[in-house]
């Protein structure tokens, strides 16, 4: 892969250079004293969400979800904070979403006071954590097999039209709620964006719609995943196959939980980040590294990935193209696939977006806003990269002490 050069004129390391540092840490590090006691990783780094979750204290229940076309959601549950009973009575519900190729520990990767999900859960809400379809916590179907190509046949087209629903809809029936809010991330804002634009009975049951970095088109997106739109759909299948795209590896364990742990690699480790996301290295926790990187990445599908390749070629908020009339009659009854009209959505919406961010580039942020007929807030975080939202050390206050307050002012009760 090479590297890339800034704006600035850094050298930004690819994961080549992370293996090239392993490599010499295993060779050399028994000669320089680089052995398991100069280590120190955080036990997070090797646990699953609901150890995670209870590892901090908090209580945690977990759930199967599925969809209407057969697919197995995990998702996760904190009914309350560190030291609430569970009897104080009904508490109004948060479900969080993330972002592509992600999963429910983004929000809980962080120490208790700086993560979300724990935040929410000591204020006094009932949160609820969705993973998508073809994540590590959501690779069931009750009748195809991941390792079928159709199994990996969906894109977020899916997880709007069928994901969200459902989690949706388990959520208010096991709550007894009818109503909740929503923060999603990334790619947790597009599906929302798709869901609640084209499924209005969906789109009431939510009180208030947090966009934090969101994305609907990628026009002017500076990230790497970029370079997929100048291969065909042809030469992406050939490099990485027909089904899962870039699933969290041993190697990538093993990075996070040898490599990463230590001082004398934190730069390279965050630059590879950062590469990724937008450079602002003051505000990531170097010492919690190795708990970021050992839950990322959760994967996807390839075709989820050709979507967003799709989407950043032709800067069009639109659905898949399954790539002849056919095939596009069949899912769409017509030729071409549908634009998303993000007009026609109705629910009270704040959006977060940062000015480092590669992703959500600030272009398509401004083209975004004018279209969103229910802006209720909006804030621009100069500082901010992609990760910053849920990983930077300053996210309580430059982010969640407003959403948490438009929470209480809209809906006291």
């Amino acid at each position: 892969m090479g590297t890339e050069t800034s704006g600035c004129g850094k050298r930004r390391p690819q994961m080549w250079q992370l293996l090239a540092a392993a490599c010499w840490m295993l060779l050399l590090g028994p000669i320089y004293g680089y052995n398991e006691k100069d280590s120190n990783t955080n036990p997070e780094a090797n646990m699953n969400i609901s150890q995670i979750i209870s590892y901090w204290g908090y209580p945690y229940e977990n759930y199967d979800v599925v969809t209407k076309d057969g697919y197995v959601l995990g998702i996760y549950r904190i009914p309350h904070g560190r030291g609430c009973s569970k009897t104080t009575g009904q508490k109004p519900v948060v479900y969080l979403q993330h972002g592509l190729i992600a999963s429910a520990s983004n929000w809980i990767c962080n120490l208790p006071n700086n993560s979300l999900a724990f935040l929410l859960a000591d204020t006094g809400y009932d949160v609820w954590l969705g993973n998508s379809r073809g994540n590590t916590w959501s690779r069931k179907h009750l009748q195809l097999s991941p390792q079928s190509p159709e199994y990996w046949a969906f894109s977020m087209d899916e997880m709007a039209k069928y994901d969200l629903p459902a989690t949706i809809n388990f959520i208010v029936e096991k709550t007894g709620q009818e109503r909740l809010f929503y923060v999603g991330h990334s790619q947790g804002t597009t599906i929302a964006f798709i869901a609640f634009s084209t499924n209005p009975e969906l789109a009431k049951r939510i009180k208030i719609f947090f966009a934090l970095a969101p994305v609907i088109t990628v026009k002017y997106t500076r990230s790497p995943l970029k370079s997929l739109t100048v291969l065909s759909r042809k030469v992406v299948k050939v490099l990485f196959g027909n089904k899962m795209f870039y699933p969290h590896s041993f190697f990538d364990q093993f990075i996070a939980t040898k490599v990463c742990n230590r001082k004398l690699f934190h730069q390279i480790c965050s630059n590879f980040l950062f590469t990724l996301s937008g450079f602002d290295p003051k505000n990531l926790n170097m010492s919690r590294l190795d708990v970021y990187l050992a839950q990322a990445p959760a994967g996807t599908s390839v075709q989820n990935m050709l979507h967003w390749a799709q989407a950043a070629k032709s800067g069009q908020f639109q659905a898949f193209d399954w790539g002849n009339a056919d095939q596009n009659m069949m899912h769409f009854y017509q030729l071409t696939p549908p634009l998303y009209n993000v007009t026609k959505m109705e629910v009270p919406t704040a959006v977060w977006s940062g000015g480092q961010d590669r992703i959500a580039d600030p272009r398509d942020i401004a083209n975004l806003l004018p279209k969103i007929s229910n802006l209720i807030y909006y804030k621009w975080i100069p500082h901010y990269n992609h990760v910053d939202f849920y990983l930077g050390q300053d996210a309580p206050q430059e982010i969640y002490q407003d959403l948490i307050k438009l929470m209480k002012e809209c809906f006291p009760n």
